[in-house]
């Protein structure tokens, strides 16, 4: 039968990747439980059992911390007073409630000064028959007992456990070994959060998506998926560790596809120089499944950060590419100098001129006019992504916008002659025609 039993609970360890000492304290708490429900007092003792994993016997305990005397008198002493308030007939919890009136009034005089506090501090301390026992009581069972030591009495199993109180340790024993369990896992994922992982598509489940990790299911919200995935079951794919939170049902894992961190991850991997540090990433701008701007620097001179990044003919970042599901990334160099940097930014555009606000936060970028469609990108991409990627609003405007604008706001004035004023009016008229023409 004990090797029987060693059998089962190694299976056990092996299945759920507990350790032999994790099931042998739930093995104790359930042992326990089931002597308090057919043999032990709830009231005046507390169980503790020591189990041999090898016999399959075990040894009850009633442990209790020796404190002193004046602690279990006054413990006494109001049991007695509500013992005859019951008697009376008086209404008990009106009596409680002037007795912590009372107690509220000592400590508010006590916090005047730090002595007192510390005094209060350690009356605070109430006596508890189940886990305590006075010094004068422990003496008379071991003489050398003194104030802090635990007095330990072993107790006889009078009989067999009955079928409530085996059905009481089957419970404590599954949900002691659940808890167990999701502590186990969320200690193994909750270091990896901000990490890169490997995981299998598992199934989709309306718009979210349940990853398999393992040893554990993750899942991917609508707002983490990246356009252009294909979340098809079987499926291997990195993902970004977002979140890790402990639940009742165990630890809920947030991955996502589309978070911008997700890229340094991944040129880390695939870049040496990013790996070691010689070349730094400075920002990220990202519309997961379209397009990524990353700006780079590197920390060493005579090495070019972009050709690191992308590599002999394309190698490099064309893998992160093909991981991403196609997302075009743009790799551009970050310079100290705003306005060097805001150019880059808008590449492949050539700019003309930058204007930078750096009270508003504003940044006015000039291009000539067969450049503007480009600078701005489509649906306006390429413009948000590098305002991202610098942190600042751009406003892009063709050559000879600027000038326009100025006469506009001239004629509000009234600063301009009526001759003038047609002569604009006919530019707007032409420029309208010609935007007709386009379409």
């Amino acid at each position: 039968m004990p090797e029987e039993l060693a059998l089962a609970i190694q299976q056990i360890c092996d299945e759920k990747g507990l350790s032999m000492d994790a099931v042998k304290e739930t093995i104790e708490e359930a042992l326990a439980a089931a002597f308090r429900k057919d043999f032990g007092d709830k009231k005046t003792q507390n169980i503790k059992v020591e189990f041999e994993l090898k016999s399959g016997d075990f040894k009850v305990f009633d442990i209790k911390e020796v404190v002193e005397d004046e602690l279990q008198e006054k413990y006494e002493k109001l049991r007695e007073e509500i013992e005859k308030m019951k008697e009376a007939g008086e209404d008990i919890t009106a009596k409680l409630e002037e007795m912590r009136a009372k107690e509220n009034k000592k400590d508010e005089k006590a916090k005047e000064d730090k002595e007192q506090i510390e005094d209060e501090e350690e009356e605070e301390k109430k006596f508890n028959p189940r886990t305590m026992i006075s010094l004068s009581e422990a003496k008379q069972e071991k003489k050398a007992s003194k104030i802090g030591d635990e007095l330990v009495r072993k107790l006889d199993v009078p009989a067999e456990f009955g079928r409530m109180a085996a059905q009481t340790a089957k419970q404590v024993i599954i949900q002691k070994l659940r808890e167990a369990e999701r502590n186990i896992l969320f200690e193994e994922f909750k270091d990896k959060v901000s990490e890169l992982i490997v995981g299998t598509v598992q199934r989709q489940e309306g718009k979210v998506v349940l990853v398999d990790l393992g040893s554990t299911t993750a899942i991917i919200l609508p707002q983490d998926q990246a356009q252009g995935d294909n979340y098809k079951p079987g499926a291997r794919m990195k993902f970004y560790v977002k979140s890790v939170e402990q639940t009742n049902k165990g630890p809920e894992i947030l991955l996502s596809r589309s978070h911008p961190e997700m890229l340094r991850k991944l040129f880390k991997l695939e870049v040496p120089e990013i790996n070691s540090g010689t070349v730094q990433i400075k920002a990220i701008a990202r519309d997961a499944g379209f397009r990524s701007k990353i700006a780079v620097m590197a920390k060493e001179e005579n090495l070019d950060p972009i050709g690191s990044c992308i590599g002999q003919r394309g190698t490099r970042v064309q893998t992160i590419i093909n991981e991403l599901s196609g997302e075009k990334i743009d790799v551009i160099e970050w310079d100290e100098d705003m306005t060097k940097f805001i150019t880059n930014a808008l590449a492949p555009a050539k700019i003309l001129k930058v204007d930078i606000d750096e009270e508003n936060k504003t940044v006015k970028a000039l291009v000539v006019e067969d450049q503007y469609s480009l600078a701005i990108g489509k649906g306006g991409q390429n413009v948000r992504l590098a305002a991202q990627l610098v942190g600042m609003r751009i406003d892009v405007v063709m050559e000879g916008g600027e000038k326009k604008e100025e006469r506009n706001e001239e004629i509000e004035k009234g600063e301009i002659e009526e001759e003038e004023v047609e002569e604009v009016k006919k530019e707007k008229t032409k420029d309208k025609e010609e935007v007709k023409e386009e379409k």
